[in-house]
């Protein structure tokens, strides 16, 4: 297992961007997230998409709160959705969604949905008709996933999921304390079915991919824990995707980027009480930082 520090992800780099080149070069995302009672999540996994450094962000959400959403988030391109009377997105949008995500580098789908059987339609859908981008399944999006294996392994490694413990245990079909009790054993598990990038959440998060490397971040925070903090971190997986990271040098990064937001976000602000809207503000400067090779911690890896 190799842990996750500064020294090595200086020797494991992003793509650079840092030349010549426009928007198109970093990327394309499409966040298809939120419901009509949780209409932020989508907010959250867009600012943490850019903040990565994504260079063109869509949003699909339902037609409720499009517009404000799109007054939240002006850099993005926002298309409403028909609701479902749960007051999730429609499936009669999946041809939609089906042709955005076809012209995107990749896709983040789950945040803040709600109505399990359309969260199931619009995600077996997306996996069995786009070719091309990353996915990242995120809360229901994965969970609801748990009998179609031979689906996401059809994407050929291009799948990303990023549960909690109590996500894990629903795909599993196991307890939460069977989870947190061994967590190298569920993210295996859970990586032999999707076929593709495990990141097991947590204080100490287990990143394993489907060839079995494993890696462990353990520089989390309590504060972490906090609502809306894992939307955040879809984000940001998603937009590092989108600049050509490959699947789990990008998992590796986008954890340790928010371990390391809230890190310094507990040193400003206490160590509980920030939120997770502030954490995508801290990463344009970690990732600067990274980038340099300051090697803080190195030595102990």
């Amino acid at each position: 297992m190799k842990r996750v520090t500064p020294g090595f992800l200086f020797d494991n780099p992003l793509p650079n961007h840092k030349g010549d080149g426009d928007k198109q070069a970093r990327g394309r995302v499409l966040v298809i997230a939120g419901s009509v009672e949780m209409p932020g999540a989508a907010l959250l996994a867009s600012l943490g998409a850019l903040r990565a450094g994504a260079g063109i962000l869509q949003i699909a959400t339902c037609q409720t709160s499009a517009p404000h959403l799109g007054m939240a988030m002006p850099e993005a391109r926002v298309a409403g959705c028909r609701e479902t009377t749960g007051g999730g997105i429609d499936p009669s949008a999946i041809p939609r969604l089906c042709a955005l995500a076809s012209r995107c580098d990749s896709v983040l789908l789950g945040p803040g949905m709600m109505d399990d059987e359309a969260v199931a339609a619009v995600t077996l859908a997306l996996l069995t008709e786009v070719r091309g981008p990353a996915f990242v399944l995120d809360a229901s999006a994965f969970t609801l996933m748990r009998k179609h294996g031979n689906i996401l392994q059809g994407q050929g490694g291009r799948v990303l999921v990023t549960p909690h413990a109590g996500e894990m245990a629903k795909f599993l079909s196991i307890t939460r304390d069977e989870v947190e009790g061994e967590p190298i054993g569920a993210a295996r598990k859970a990586a032999a079915v999707v076929g593709g990038v495990v990141a097991l959440k947590g204080k100490a998060t287990h990143i394993v991919d489907p060839s079995d490397q494993l890696w462990l971040c353990d520089h989390g925070c309590i504060g972490l824990a906090t609502s809306g903090s894992g939307d955040t971190l879809a984000g940001i997986l998603a937009g590092l995707l989108a600049r050509g990271a490959a699947p789990a040098l990008a998992a590796v990064w986008s954890v340790y980027v928010h371990a390391e937001a809230g890190q310094r976000l507990a040193a400003r602000n206490g160590a509980v009480g920030f939120l997770a809207r502030e954490i995508s503000g801290e990463i344009p400067r970690i990732l600067e930082d990274l980038g340099q090779g300051r090697r803080r911690g190195r030595d102990a890896e």
